[in-house]
């Protein structure tokens, strides 16, 4: 039973965060700014869900590295993958948020210096969500093949 239990909580917590990114950013974020003709609440309520978003990836991603530790107990490509998509978020989240709300804050949404932070925000987030694109496409065969000698 443990050796299912496993797989199967790591396929859980994959897809709940990689659903979301996907879900949220390539769904949700753009049909706010389709459909709300106010754009400082389209953003603040997108802010809000990539927020949620970034704290579940935090957990997912952590867990994931746990779970990736006690299955392999050495370095591998998905722990690789996992570190990568955390730093990712850890920068996105506590360092070009920050800065950005800022921006906001002055009201300086229509400045060069918002639309660059804003651009490597949306960069980072793609390459996150790629990466967990990855991890989903290579499913259980990834794993067996990290297992092999």
């Amino acid at each position: 039973m443990k050796t299912n239990l496993l797989p199967a909580s790591e396929r859980i917590l994959l897809t709940l965060w990689v659903g979301a990114l996907l879900v949220i950013g390539f769904i949700v974020a753009p049909a706010l700014f389709a459909e709300l003709d106010d754009r400082a609440l389209a953003g603040s309520v997108a802010g809000s869900l990539f927020t949620l978003t970034s704290y579940l990836g935090l957990v997912c991603g952590s867990l994931l590295l746990v779970f990736n530790g006690v299955s392999f107990r050495c370095i591998n490509w998905r722990a690789v993958v996992i570190v990568s998509m955390l730093l990712l978020v850890v920068i996105g989240q506590f360092v070009i948020t920050p800065m950005v709300a800022d921006l906001r804050v002055q009201g300086l949404t229509d400045t060069p210096r918002f639309g660059q932070l804003h651009g490597l925000a949306s960069v980072l987030f793609i390459i996150t969500s790629a990466l967990g694109l990855l991890l989903v496409a290579a499913g259980q065969q990834g794993r067996d093949q990290d297992r092999s000698p």
